[in-house]
């Protein structure tokens, strides 16, 4: 476990599994201190856990349909965790690998890791940096950049899941959110995209203005019915660049988080399928909707959409993308 510690007391706590966020204590409106991210009593829990807890999945976040795709005109098949495609980059991904440190300090840390050519089918041998930063105004900077010797592909997001109120305080649905996205990725019912991209006009997958993230979740829609809750990728509007992706707050704590990147895309996930996790810090197993992930990324299945935009790292590029989570109270 790696600590990070800011002027004001508030801490970051990191994992070598997975480049892992373990746990983030900030204070709330009243300066009381609180851990705000979902994490496991266990260091070993971290170790092929379903929901992926804290963790930098890879070499493909989210989904690639059917478990393969093409480039240069030669077909990949890959290792696939389910039957009708790859999540996060297979059995064995990035999340479950201890990451190297390469350096840290009280309000650093750099991890590496290092995937050889047809790691979990992917080619090319991949290196791959993630820096965390620990501000001292309660920003928690990730900067991951990634090389390789051969063409291949590449989504790299975290994977925290976030309750504002605290891990151990319940559900989630009656935060607020906004997302700065006025279009989402349909998928078929195993949520794998279609290659449609939707307006969120009218519909439960309008989040441009702030709502409870419960207030619609039950509605009769087949996206919500397909995933038991939100488990979306919304396209952000704006310019390239970085951007402000998401807001997430409490009225209970006054807790906001406002999470910036750089990537053209945002996975919500409700924490659907939370029950029955291991043991959290708490002394229990979370239950369904505890927590929320807000995963900036490149759009999932984008190797099978070529109007997507392009997921494909050569040799001589540097693959870079940032997020921002910046952490307040009010």
């Amino acid at each position: 476990m790696i600590h990070l510690i800011n002027k004001s007391g508030a801490s970051v706590m990191l994992t070598e599994r997975g480049a892992g966020i373990v746990s983030v204590v900030v204070p709330d409106r009243d300066g009381i201190m609180g851990d705000v991210v979902l994490g496991y009593r266990d260091e070993a829990s971290y170790l092929g856990d379903g929901p992926c807890m804290g963790k930098i999945p890879g070499r493909y976040a989210n989904r690639i349909a059917g478990g393969r795709f093409s480039l240069d005109g030669k077909y990949f098949e890959l290792m696939k965790n389910h039957p009708e495609y790859q999540l996060h980059g297979g059995p064995d991904g990035f999340a479950n690998r201890l990451w190297k440190v390469l350096r840290s300090s009280d309000s650093q840390v750099l991890m590496a890791l290092d995937s050889p050519d047809g790691d979990q089918g992917y080619p090319g041998t991949m290196h791959v940096e993630a820096l965390y930063s620990w501000e001292d105004d309660n920003s928690l900077r990730l900067e991951i950049t990634a090389t390789t010797d051969a063409p291949t592909v590449v989504n790299l997001t975290n994977h925290t899941y976030w309750n504002l109120d605290g891990e151990d305080s319940g559900s989630v649905l009656g935060h607020n959110l906004r997302l700065n996205a006025s279009r989402w990725l349909i998928t078929d019912p195993s949520l794998v995209p279609t290659g449609v991209i939707a307006t969120v006009e009218g519909s439960p997958m309008d989040f441009r203005l702030t709502k409870p993230i419960g207030q619609d979740i039950k509605a009769d829609f087949p996206a919500l019915k397909y995933g038991k809750g939100y488990d979306n990728c919304w396209i952000l509007d704006s310019t390239p660049g970085l951007k402000l992706a998401a807001e997430l707050s409490s009225t209970v704590s006054g807790r906001r988080l406002e999470v910036w990147t750089d990537q053209p895309g945002v996975q919500v996930y409700t924490g659907n399928w939370l029950e029955g996790s291991p043991v959290s810090k708490s002394g229990r197993s979370y239950h369904d909707y505890d927590g929320v992930a807000i995963e900036c990324q490149d759009l999932p299945d984008a190797p099978n959409h070529p109007d997507f935009p392009s997921t494909v790292l050569r040799p001589g590029q540097t693959y870079r993308r940032t997020i921002l989570f910046k952490l307040s109270a009010h």
